[in-house]
């Protein structure tokens, strides 16, 4: 996707993705023969439900049809909110993150698995899991030392921890949906043909 083409997405999707109280963290066009697909991922700080992804995706649909933005050409509007393997690159992200392990790989003193217990202006307040019933650590990692972050998604968290997602985890419901477990699918997605 050409730079014009995506700052022209971007413009015409952040206020509409916006007002829906979302934000929105990426828009990715790709091309495979003749058909386009236009992946536009939003998040919210409590996660984003199902209903609201839905009505999101019309809106953009329409949005879309009134514009010139994406051509003549057809393509498939998908519109989703982030998996837990995406990468964490803005406070946001970590803020929405707090109580969860995390992966980081730090500039100076290389990789860090840890649990973040409060995120501030300049960094995260961390918790280094004990090894071999020792007790966990306190660290602290300031935005600056970050150059890669992902979520280590647990399947066996003890009960009792931040926001006890391992109940959840045990509940069919996966950390980034936002809590809703419908009985179906986790992925929160929908796509429309254009």
């Amino acid at each position: 996707m050409s730079t014009t083409q995506s700052e022209r997405l971007r413009a015409l999707l952040e206020p509409l993705v916006g007002e829906a109280g979302l934000d929105l963290e990426d828009v990715t066009l790709t091309a495979s023969g003749r058909r386009r697909q236009l992946l536009v991922v939003v998040d919210a700080e409590d996660g984003v439900e199902l209903d609201t992804v839905a009505a999101v995706s019309r809106t953009v649909s329409q949005a879309l049809d009134d514009s010139d933005v994406m051509g003549e050409a057809e393509y498939v509007l998908e519109v989703t909110s982030p998996g837990t393997d995406r990468p964490l690159t803005e406070p946001r992200h970590f803020r929405r993150n707090t109580g969860r392990l995390v992966k980081l790989a730090l500039r100076e003193r290389g990789e860090l698995i840890a649990r973040i217990m409060a995120v501030d202006e300049t960094g995260l307040d961390l918790e280094v899991p004990g090894v071999k019933g020792r007790k966990p650590k306190p660290a602290r990692a300031d935005f600056a030392e970050i150059a890669k972050a992902r979520v280590e998604v647990e399947f066996s968290r003890k009960a009792g921890g931040p926001d006890d997602l391992g109940d959840q985890l045990d509940d069919g419901d996966d950390p980034g949906d936002g809590g809703d477990d419908d009985g179906g699918s986790d992925i929160d997605e929908s796509t429309q043909e254009a």
